[in-house]
Formats: C-alpha cells, structure tokens, sequence
C-alpha cells in the first residue's frame, strides 16, 4: 500500500509530545536530549516521537559533526494549511450565511415588536 504524506503528517500532530517538540523546534535546532529536557520519559522514547515527526515530514535530522541535530521542515504545514484551506472557505461561507439569517430575523423582530407599540 502507497503512503500518504499527509496521514504520516497528521498522525505525527495527533500526539502532544510531538506537537511540543514541534514547539520547541520554532525557537531553532535541537539536539535530542536537549528536546527530551521537559519530559519526564527516555531519550528512546522521545527519539521514537522524533521518528514520528521526521515520517510525517515536520522535522529534519541535521550532520554536524557527531552532533545530529533535528529541525523544523515548515513544507509538511503548509500541506496541512493547504488541505485545511478548503474547509476553512466552506465554513467561512456557511458561517456568513448564518450571519445573514440571524440579521434577517433580528430585522424582522425588531418590526414586529415597532407594530406592537405603535
């Protein structure tokens, strides 16, 4: 079976370490145990959150010398604003819609209630 890219990305944003890390990965590079610092778990374990991440194509592994630090990759994000784009019209749209409609009735009770005390 093809992998998807973004179900890897998404399945990586799915878990709060692995968004923490994104976090943490803004600021710039990091070495994996200065990524492990806050969390009170292995440094397997975070690396096994960091395999997540590098699949889902957020993070990056960097060769400096011995040090092997990992970086934010902002593409993968951009997927996922693309993909989220398209729904984020459509409720736009749904919600101006419902805007509409509740200045309408509002409108309207406002006239109502003007005939009442006239």
């Amino acid at each position: 079976m093809q992998r998807d890219p973004l179900s890897d990305t998404f399945l990586a944003l799915a878990d709060p370490t692995r968004r923490a890390i994104l976090a943490r990965l803004v600021t710039g590079e990091a070495t994996v145990k200065e990524l492990a610092e806050p969390f009170d778990m292995s440094l397997q374990a975070v690396s096994k959150h960091l395999k997540v991440l590098e699949r889902g194509g957020l993070i990056a592994r960097g060769r400096e010398a011995q040090w092997r630090p990992r970086r934010i990759e902002p593409q993968a994000l951009k997927e996922v604003d693309d993909w989220l784009g398209q729904y984020r019209l459509l409720w736009e749209q749904r919600l101006d819609r419902l805007a509409e409609y509740l200045h309408e009735i509002q409108a309207g009770g406002k006239a109502t209630a003007e005939k009442k005390d006239g």
